[in-house]
């Protein structure tokens, strides 16, 4: 059972005021607040710790190493990952799904072949697939969305082909809220022999997730969204897989020899972690992970999703209530129009008394074309909210709505 008071003072920023209001921040899809032990590792880190890593043979340069590596042992554990060969450290999601996208088309892509990714993905899922496409000429088809907001299997099926070469989904969309099967999406594709890349930056703080047991070829998600600190994330991989795809970037790190004639690579994870690694940052996250485990995933995904269910019940009986996106297995995002009221201007307001909330089209600009609708405002919470917090977001609307 959480015990959501104990648990919000672990968060500093919870307590303070916004024009002269008690925060609600109901905007954890965009990032999530630190807790202090997270705020503490980065402190320690620079204050005892910091040397870089991996090249030194002094005693700092050797523990920052140990503790990075440490960390990323955690991050292999965390998700259920084979090997920390398989876990790449990058500066989030978008990084993660941009390294793939480059390194996997230059191994294993070509024109006439496709990619598939869905209607609900997030521009850092869309947009590096559309730039290797224009330099290789491969096809990008798209899984269809309906109008509860899940994606359409049976077009899904009927899109694989013996050009399919991969396909590339969200795990939770992070405007609808919609939980995907990615376990019956990876197993279809997987009987056609294509493998699956995941963004999993909307799952991976809400749900418990293993990629073994998911049967994921790839998995992406940032730290930043998990109570962990901005600029890192991971990018894992199979080892069969990742082992054939050349490296992203160049640089120190990467190489285990270099001369004016050949490059020789290094080996697995580093070889895709060009230069000096924001090892602070990993040392910060697996803090973070630390913490979530130490509440325990199954609770957090209990009491998001009762939370969420309380937000619904609440929301929708608000006249003039619009939820965007009704798949039944969701996590916990909202996304809302009110009335003829402009997104923007609810967010405004609603920022007045102290909410924080997202508003716009939420980095999935096709999603809106698909709905009809050029943005929303989006609520999205955290296992530190509470009811209260919602029952303020209630009241907030219902102050805008009747300003309009």
């Amino acid at each position: 059972m959480i015990d959501v008071e104990r648990i919000r003072r672990d968060f500093p920023i919870l307590g303070r005021e916004v024009y002269g209001k008690p925060l609600v921040y109901l905007d954890n899809a965009a990032t999530t607040q630190k807790p202090q032990c997270v705020i503490d590792a980065i402190s320690e880190a620079y204050c005892n710790e910091n040397a870089n890593v991996h090249r030194g043979i002094h005693f700092l340069s050797q523990q920052a190493t140990d503790m990075m590596e440490a960390a990323r042992e955690k991050v292999r554990q965390f998700i259920g990952a084979g090997s920390t060969e398989e876990i790449i450290f990058t500066r989030g999601t978008t990084e993660s799904i941009n390294l793939l996208a480059s390194s996997f088309a230059q191994a294993f892509l070509k024109e006439g072949d496709e990619v598939i990714i869905s209607g609900m993905e997030h521009h850092s899922n869309i947009v590096p697939w559309q730039i290797q496409a224009g330099k290789l000429g491969f096809t990008l088809k798209i899984i269809p969305v309906t109008d509860l907001g899940e994606l359409d299997l049976d077009a899904f099926s009927s899109l694989l082909s013996p050009k399919t070469k991969l396909v590339s989904i969200t795990h939770v969309s992070n405007v609808l809220g919609t939980v995907n099967p990615v376990s019956r999406i990876i197993s279809l594709a997987h009987s056609h022999g294509i493998p699956v890349a995941v963004d999993g930056a909307q799952s991976v703080p809400h749900i418990k997730v293993n990629v073994q047991e998911l049967g994921a070829d790839f998995y992406a998600f940032s730290g930043h969204k998990i109570y962990g600190p901005t600029g890192i994330g991971v990018l894992y991989g199979r080892k069969e897989l990742l082992e054939q795809m050349p490296p992203y970037q160049g640089g120190g790190e990467m190489i285990k020899r270099v001369t004016f004639e050949k490059t020789t690579y290094n080996e697995l994870p580093y070889k895709f972690e060009a230069g000096t690694p924001d090892y602070v940052g990993s040392i910060a996250l697996a803090s973070a992970l630390d913490y979530v485990q130490s509440v325990g995933m199954d609770e957090i995904a209990r009491y998001e999703s009762e939370l969420c269910s309380y937000a619904l019940g609440r929301l929708n009986d608000i006249p003039g209530m619009r939820i965007i996106g009704n798949a039944p297995e969701r996590s916990a995002v909202i996304s809302f129009l009110v009335g003829n009221i402009h997104p923007s201007d609810m967010g405004t307001l609603l920022d007045r008394l102290g909410i924080a909330v997202r508003t716009g089209h939420h980095c999935a600009e096709p999603l809106m074309d698909r709905m009809g609708i050029p943005g929303t405002v989006r609520a999205s919470f955290s296992f530190y909210n509470t009811r209260a917090e919602v029952d303020s977001l209630v009241s907030g609307i219902e102050r805008v709505r009747a300003m309009f």
